[in-house]
Order: structure tokens, then C-alpha cells, then sequence
């Protein structure tokens, strides 16, 4: 058993964009552990754009992380050490224990990966984890898709946009994909099976070109990023559509306020439905999910691409790299070899 671990503590509030001096990497004393407490050595974790809200000091769904203390996140580890009956040496879990090392935890934060041993266990951190089950609950519960309807995706070649694109096509529904970078845009389009592909980086309309893709409208939006692409989806939204709000990451490094959209009484003329939700309130749900996950995986119809940043030093680089579009489906963090 190692004599230190090491963590990533925040050491300030970003102003803006997160920088890579905001972070420090700690070394910390590992500690043995004892009745009902399992220690974990991080072998993958995860960084993700909620992340960002929770580096700011305002009211929110989830507590700000704390100043000069690890940050939080998911992580996929290996038990080194247990004094519980319920888990041994060499078991794989997933915790909440993600930017360090090491952890030791009491049992009911710990749980074991689910049984498939033939799936990479880093999916679990993806496709089939917590951004894999916010597609999910997005789609099944908050818009509650139907076959064949078309659906529109922001930030489509991220973590979450690529699997509801992949969930969405599993259910025979028409699914445009909005993305920033040809290569994205080819990868939706020839791997994902996307139908229509919009780079927003490349039109000075947006909803021009979601109009000539949806020519008969929306009926779904699944939003990952707000502002002109939300104007957009409201501009051609069906009667009875809806919209799932995942997030807004073109406004979480901004300074002042943003203006709402200018259109947002399309809500009302077209009888649509807007609405928020936090993937953690539907946790329940998780085996659900995990089971239809698991089967489209091993029919070839949920696949992946991860971007990977090696070794924990590393973790405040890829954070940052969300904001810059560096990442194609899952930003991970390796820790181990």
C-alpha cells in the first residue's frame, strides 16, 4: 500500500475561464483502512462541464467545491485494501472520489462496476455512466421521444450529444447533429449515423441551416449549449415539441449576464414544453438504463470515442479543454498504467 496519494485541489474561484494555476496538485498521507471502509487507487476519472458551475460561489442544485480540498468527480478505481465483506482486492468500483489518487470511503459510497466484463471499464465513466444516463433520462423522461420524430442535438459530438444521437437513431427518429469542427461533423456523420450534421462554425445563420436540415421543424431538442442555438431550435420547434435542458455550456465561463432568446414565446404559439433537469434526481433509473446500455453496445449500436489526457497532473488541462471543444465524445483522465 502506497504512503501518499496525490490530489487536485482548487485554489480559487475562475474568473472566466478556468486557467491551470486555479489548480494545485497535492501530496497527501494514504491512510489504512478500518471497519466498513474501503480504500481505492483511481485507475480513470472523469471531468465534465457541470463541473464548471460548481467552481463559482452562487446558489445552486450542488454545494460550490470547497477552496484547497480536492475536487469531486467520478472515478473508476481498484480495491488495494478493504475491511468490508462486500468488496476484495481487485474489485473495480465506481465513487465519487475522482482528481486524486487514492481513496478511502466508507462502504456506501463505494459501488461495484456493473457485470460485463467484456465492455472497457472506463464506458462506465461515458457511454454507460453518468453522461450516458443523462442522454438516456433526457430523451425517455424529460422529452419523451417517440419513434421517428426528428431530433435535434447541440454539442452532438460530446459525451452526452453523441449518445442521444445514438439513442435517438436506435428509435428510428430523423436526428440532426450540430457540432464545431469538420472532423466532428465527419465522425457524427459516417460512424454515429447521424442524418443531417450542422457546423455552426461554418454558417452565419444557424437557423438557416437548421431550417434546410429540419424542413418540416423539431420535435425534440436536446440542449447542451443555449444561446443561438436554442433561438434556433425555438424558431422551428413543432406544435407539442419538446425541449430537454441538459446544460448551457456557452455561458458557463460568462462575466455578466446573458440576454434570454428573443423568441422564447415560440413556448407558447407552438404549444412547446421546456424543461430543466439534473440526471442525479433520476439515479433510480441507473439499471434501467445500464441493461438497454449494455445491450446496444454489444449489438454495435452505442459506440464511443474518448479523448484522453495521461496521468492525473494532466486533469486540469483536459477541465479546461471541454471549453475549447478539444474533446471528441468522453474527456477521461488516465491515473494508472
Amino acid at each position: 500500500m502506497p504512503e501518499t496519494a496525490k490530489e487536485v485541489h482548487l485554489l480559487r474561484y475562475p474568473d472566466g475561464m478556468p486557467k491551470r494555476d486555479d489548480f494545485a496538485i497535492v501530496d497527501v498521507p494514504v491512510l489504512k483502512p478500518l471497519d466498513g471502509e474501503v480504500l481505492i487507487e483511481n485507475t480513470w476519472m472523469s471531468v465534465d462541464p457541470y463541473m464548471r458551475g460548481r467552481m463559482t460561489q452562487r446558489k445552486s442544485y450542488i454545494p460550490p467545491f470547497a477552496l484547497n480540498a480536492p475536487l469531486e468527480g467520478h472515478a473508476v478505481g481498484r480495491v488495494i485494501a478493504s475491511r468490508d465483506s462486500r468488496f476484495v482486492e481487485g474489485d473495480l468500483v465506481t465513487s465519487m472520489t475522482g482528481w486524486r489518487s487514492h481513496a478511502l470511503l466508507e462502504r456506501d459510497y463505494v459501488h461495484p462496476l456493473p457485470d460485463a466484463p467484456d465492455i472497457p471499464e472506463q464506458a462506465f465513466l461515458g457511454p454507460l455512466g453518468m453522461p450516458g444516463m443523462t442522454a438516456w433520462i433526457g430523451l425517455n423522461k424529460i422529452a419523451q421521444y417517440q419513434p421517428g420524430e426528428t431530433v435535434f442535438v447541440s454539442a452532438a459530438a460530446g459525451a452526452v450529444g453523441s449518445v442521444v444521437c445514438q439513442l435517438a437513431k436506435a428509435k428510428n427518429c430523423y436526428v440532426i447533429g450540430s457540432t464545431g469542427s469538420p472532423d466532428k461533423a465527419r465522425w457524427l456523420k459516417d460512424k454515429l449515423g447521424v442524418d443531417a450534421v450542422i457546423n455552426y462554425r461554418d454558417t452565419d445563420d444557424l437557423s438557416a441551416a437548421l431550417g434546410q436540415a429540419a424542413p418540416d421543424g423539431i420535435d425534440v431538442y436536446y440542449e447542451n449549449v443555449g444561446g443561438a442555438h436554442l433561438e434556433a431550435a425555438l424558431d422551428h420547434i413543432n406544435v407539442n415539441g419538446r425541449i430537454a435542458v441538459c446544460g448551457m455550456i456557452s455561458m458557463y465561463n460568462d462575466r455578466s449576464k446573458t440576454p434570454g432568446p428573443s423568441n422564447l414565446f415560440r413556448l407558447t404559439t407552438q404549444r412547446a414544453r421546456m424543461e430543466g433537469f439534473i440526471v442525479s434526481d433520476h439515479w433510480t433509473s441507473y439499471p434501467d438504463f445500464v441493461r438497454e446500455g449494455i445491450d446496444l453496445v454489444r449489438a454495435g449500436s452505442l459506440t464511443w470515442q474518448e479523448t484522453v489526457f495521461e496521468g492525473l497532473d494532466k486533469a486540469p488541462d483536459a477541465f479546461i479543454g471541454l471549453f475549447d471543444g478539444k474533446n471528441t465524445g468522453k474527456m477521461l483522465v488516465k491515473l494508472t498504467g
